[in-house]
């Protein structure tokens, strides 16, 4: 399989579960200090994934939990990050400008900021009050804070069990979806390498899922042009302009919000011959319960982009690394 280490993946997947214990306990204090609301706070791909934990935790929690952009904060600025808030982020490089003056902004506010940075001794680093560092799977970081904080509410009352299915089984289940999307990967890569235009569409935690993966893989890393929408919203626009060719995929997911995607598949059936549907319940997780399925079902769906994306960046020849613009001079 093109750019796969099975190895290396379930050590990646092994270790940030790993970080369950500092996740809890950061979390234990700021809730046991009393807990406002809590912001996921995001630029870019960032916010793709904060979008993605406030829709995972508001069908489940009173907390109040929103999130936020940081560009956005930066300018307008949100009243009900202060005292008592809990603000999440999460950072590669630990460098990104606004993601930088936000925190700066929220700290100021009176907020408690949890900063999940790739990198230590860099800006975010230095400025969040608690700093948790480990590579990449950011979405699995963001998700097992959001439990551990419907953990602490109650109304998550099986979380030690769920947690030691995902710490036994999860990464190797993760790796198994990756094998059985493969060839659905290299064919899908195939049919629309050179697609004009192609169309995502997501709901619940795979909207952002849907909206990441257009912006931030096809748009950022391949240079193919996307747009993506929420289930929800297809019906109120965007259905006017899909025909029989139009290039589109829908994400279907297996948390509350299934419905919308049922719904958008049924219409894509009727007239359109060019729709790709990809369910994340078409693919087994060995170990793993089927009522947990929903907590995870995001992962599922990034295991089988990946495929796409390695497959694109063999046929396209362009290097997902290459980059026109970001980072290479101010703006």
């Amino acid at each position: 399989m093109l750019k796969f280490d099975e190895e290396k993946q379930i050590r990646s997947v092994r270790g940030a579960l790993q970080l369950r214990e500092p996740i809890e306990k950061a979390a234990d204090r700021v809730w046991d200090a009393g807990l406002k609301n809590l912001c996921w706070l995001g630029i870019g791909g960032t916010w793709a994934s904060c979008l993605q934990a406030a829709c995972h935790m508001k069908e489940r929690t009173g907390l109040e939990v929103f999130s936020a952009n940081a560009a956005e904060y930066c300018t307008t600025g949100d009243r009900r990050i202060g005292k008592g808030t809990c603000v999440v982020i999460s950072s590669v490089s630990g460098t990104t400008a606004e993601m930088v003056e936000a925190v700066k902004k929220a700290r100021e506010a009176g907020a408690y900021v949890l900063g999940f940075i790739d990198h230590e001794q860099t800006p975010l680093a230095e400025l969040v009050n608690t700093c948790i560092t480990y590579p990449g799977n950011e979405q699995l970081k963001f998700f097992m804070t959001a439990d551990r904080f419907l953990k602490n509410e109650k109304v998550l009352p099986d979380y030690e069990e769920m947690y030691h299915q995902f710490d036994s089984c999860l990464p190797e289940a993760l790796v198994s979806v990756e094998k059985a999307a493969d060839d659905f990967g290299r064919e899908f890569a195939l049919a629309h390498k050179d697609d004009p235009l192609h169309y995502f569409i997501g709901e619940g935690t795979l909207y952002g899922a849907a909206y990441s993966y257009a912006m931030c893989y096809w748009e950022e890393m391949h240079w193919l042009r996307t747009k993506s929408i929420h289930a929800a919203e297809l019906f109120h626009g965007m259905l006017e302009i899909l025909d029989e060719e139009t290039p589109v995929t829908l994400f279907i997911g297996e948390d509350s919000q299934r419905p919308l995607g049922e719904r958008a598949e049924r219409f894509l059936k009727k007239i359109c011959r060019n729709a790709t549907i990809i369910d994340t319940r078409n693919y087994r997780l060995p170990g793993i319960d089927d009522k947990y399925r929903p907590m995870v079902c995001h992962l599922v769906m990034h295991a089988v982009t990946n495929r796409i994306d390695a497959h694109l960046e063999a046929l396209t020849g362009h290097d997902m690394n290459l980059r026109r613009y970001y980072r290479q001079f101010d703006y």
